[in-house]
């Protein structure tokens, strides 16, 4: 017996006996369709010695099924005009097709096969763990800004599980073991722990249909406990230099902040996707117009923050600094505009620019069937209500300049901050490694 519920405008969910939520968001300006799954999985699941697993699962379940053979799963969805994909993260593992809406059967058959039907053969784990062994030297050991970004976050965590890479430690990877894959698998992937959505031209009592016939068979099973692991207050500013091949220093600065977790009472989170804005927001916003353009000690500098999460939140500034300032002179810069909004404020002018950008940036986005199912499949896999999406551009209009430099105020602060910066060293270039091949590299 399916459950049903009426979300916002154009929205329906409703849940399958064996737990798989499925969202549907009509959308019929092109015969196209979206579909998502959403496994309520990811780094901060994992413990110290398997960091990886994760991500490692996500690119065996491409290795084949019992029924779909290694490789198949990429064909099929190409031969009827569609694309595919999948990405990990810390809090979720999903995996996509956007292809023709009559072809939304095909993706569901897939996607259920692989759920509960995956082979995960010795052969084709040695070959893959050495694929991801290059992922993470390709695109962290040799990318000297996301050295600095992951030194950052094992730094500024201590006890959540944030602070472990998506991709793992090389050594943990290097030692993972296909039955630790299949362990993983058999945990954690279950309709229990997912969320299907689905976003284009269909209707939704199709979609339940074809979700109850392809997924309605599968069975759930109880999954593995989630132990609370709260990070401590910091009391003190962290510090830490990373020392990498690279032509240029570099700087994070990282604050603890909170994260939505009630969408209709929490201001503090949008309070903070608006300061976000205001220091970097646009072309007028202080970093770019203030430390880039009128004071030249920086070549770029941004700030970013995430609304949402399971874990704990962090609200970033990193900048490189233009040539012949020091890392100091960097920090004192952006510190100072930080310290503005804290003890200023912001006007009313800057303040209606900024919230006017977000919020039309949250609409421009929402044009894309591809992020309106990202926007919902990542709400909901962190906890939120369906009606936080709807919710938002209304939530950062109401948004005064006091709460943005209340939050400001509160949060980024010096016993809240952690550093990490960039020491450039020289270029090997006779550095040696493995050949790897890159075919499946996702």
């Amino acid at each position: 017996m399916l459950s049903v519920t009426l979300a916002h405008a154009g929205v329906q969910q409703f849940t399958l006996d064996n737990g798989l939520r499925v969202i549907v968001q009509e959308d019929h300006r092109s015969p196209v369709v979206v579909s998502q799954l959403w496994y309520r999985v990811g780094s901060m699941d994992e413990f110290n010695g398997s960091t990886g697993l994760s991500h490692m699962l996500e690119h065996m379940m491409f290795k084949g099924t019992k029924t779909v053979p290694d490789g198949q799963f990429s064909r099929l969805i190409a031969s009827v005009g569609g694309r595919e994909n999948a990405f990990t993260n810390l809090d979720y593992t999903v995996y996509f097709e956007q292809l023709q809406k009559d072809r939304l059967g095909l993706a569901f058959r897939l996607e259920a096969d692989r759920m509960h039907n995956l082979l995960l053969a010795e052969d084709s784990f040695r070959q893959e763990n050495r694929v991801v062994q290059e992922e993470r030297r390709m695109r962290t050991e040799d990318q000297p800004e996301a050295l600095v970004y992951e030194n950052l976050m094992a730094t500024t965590f201590e006890a959540n599980p944030y602070r472990r890479p998506v991709i793992g430690w090389m050594d943990d990877i290097r030692n993972l073991t296909v039955d630790d894959v299949r362990h993983w698998y058999q945990s954690w992937y279950a309709p229990n722990n997912a969320t299907l959505v689905v976003v284009g031209d269909v209707q939704p009592d199709a979609v339940r249909a074809l979700a109850q016939q392809y997924f309605g068979g599968i069975a759930s099973h109880p999954l593995p406990v989630r132990k609370p692991q709260e990070e401590p207050q910091q009391v003190g500013t962290k510090r830490i230099v990373v020392k990498a091949p690279a032509k240029v220093p570099y700087m994070m600065m990282a604050w603890h902040v909170p994260v939505l977790r009630d969408y209709a009472h929490d201001w503090q989170p949008y309070a903070l996707q608006v300061l976000a804005g205001v220091l970097d927001g646009n072309s007028g916003a202080r970093l770019g117009r203030v430390v880039v353009r009128e004071q030249r000690i920086a070549s770029e500098a941004s700030a970013s923050y995430d609304l949402v999460g399971r874990g704990p939140g962090l609200f970033v500034i990193d900048a490189t600094p233009m040539q012949g300032k020091t890392m100091a002179e960097l920090e004192a810069a952006l510190q100072a505009q930080v310290r503005s909004i804290a003890e200023q404020g912001v006007s009313a002018d800057e303040l209606r620019r900024v919230k006017s950008q977000v919020i039309a940036d949250n609409v421009y986005r929402r044009d894309s069937m591809f992020y309106q199912a990202m926007l919902l499949g990542e709400y909901v896999t962190d906890g939120l209500p369906v009606e936080a999406v709807a919710a938002q551009a209304d939530r950062v209009s109401a948004v005064t300049a006091q709460q943005v430099q209340q939050v400001a105020k509160q949060y980024l602060v010096d016993d809240a901050l952690t550093v990490a910066t960039l020491d450039p060293q020289p270029w090997d270039e006779h550095h040696e490694r493995p050949a790897v091949d890159l075919h499946d590299l996702r």
